[in-house]
């Protein structure tokens, strides 16, 4: 059977369409036009994992870029980001600007780590990146705020464009004021939003929240995307959801996008569209 690093590298060949692979959890690799970019690869060992790791780091010769969204360890992954640091050499890393320093300390060379904020656009690799602030928290007693570093909030999600396609993945967050229009103006066509929700019993395990389906379903209705692929319900037995709730809330309240709930490690091609008909 062809392993995910070969499978993406056949993606990574493709110029017509965006190959996606997700990896659980809030990891996903996208490829195309002879790159390959991974954001938040969580592909280390860990006893509560109930999806196990799709690919060892060090296969991935051939990744072009790492996006990471926020320091959390299921999304700043040290050991995996340090793996595919030493085994691709051509590598770049990209991460909001006040963690710079942490993937630093992982041996990463600064000069391979361009820290982002929100307003600004960003070429790397010949990747296109729009960087979008997210709404979270690194515990529970400080959540749902954007954790501004002299005024750099630490929490990103971001629009990406590769092979003719845009793609917005949402990193850890909630609903607020704005983040649709910001959003929409960059006229994504797929949305991968997390649906695990947040609740008063998570928060007692320090476990700080996202989206809910509702809440995801309306977000990628009002972003105008055409693809919703929901994350970050698979993984920890203490913070699951179910994306068949997604797929019927959807359904139910005839909202126009379609949803897909993709099975980690399996690759699926997106086609662009033509921005002048979004």
């Amino acid at each position: 059977m062809e392993g995910v690093a070969a499978v993406l590298q056949r993606l990574a060949q493709r110029r017509d369409s965006l190959g996606i692979v997700w990896l659980g959890q809030a990891s996903v690799a996208l490829a195309g036009s002879g790159r390959i970019v991974l954001i938040d690869p969580f592909l280390s060992p860990h006893p509560d994992r109930l999806i196990p790791p799709m690919v060892a780091p060090e296969e991935l010769t051939a990744v072009d870029l790492v996006l990471v969204t926020h320091e959390h360890w299921d999304h700043l992954d040290g050991p995996t980001c340090s793996a595919i640091a030493r085994a691709a050499p051509k590598v770049r890393f990209g991460c909001p600007e006040p963690i710079v320093d942490q993937l630093v300390a992982l041996g990463i060379d600064r000069e391979r780590v361009r820290g982002m904020r929100p307003g600004q656009v960003e070429d790397v690799a010949d990747v296109r990146i729009w960087p979008v602030a997210a709404m979270h928290g690194l515990h529970a007693a400080d959540a749902y705020r954007f954790g501004e570093v002299e005024g750099v909030p630490r929490f990103l999600g971001y629009v990406v464009e590769l092979a003719g396609v845009r793609l917005y993945h949402a990193g850890d967050t909630i609903v607020y004021a704005g983040l649709a229009e910001t959003v929409r103006a960059l006229r994504p066509q797929v949305a991968l939003l997390p649906i695990n929700g947040r609740d008063w019993y998570r928060e007692q395990l320090d476990i700080v929240g996202n989206l809910d389906v509702r809440e995801a379903a309306h977000l990628a209705a009002d972003i105008g995307v055409e693809l919703l692929i929901p994350l970050h319900y698979d993984m920890f037995a203490a913070n699951l959801a179910d994306p068949g709730a997604l797929v019927r809330y959807v359904h139910e309240r005839t909202l126009p996008v379609h949803v897909l709930a993709l099975r980690p490690g399996k690759p699926v091609l997106v086609q662009p569209v033509g921005r002048e008909d979004r």
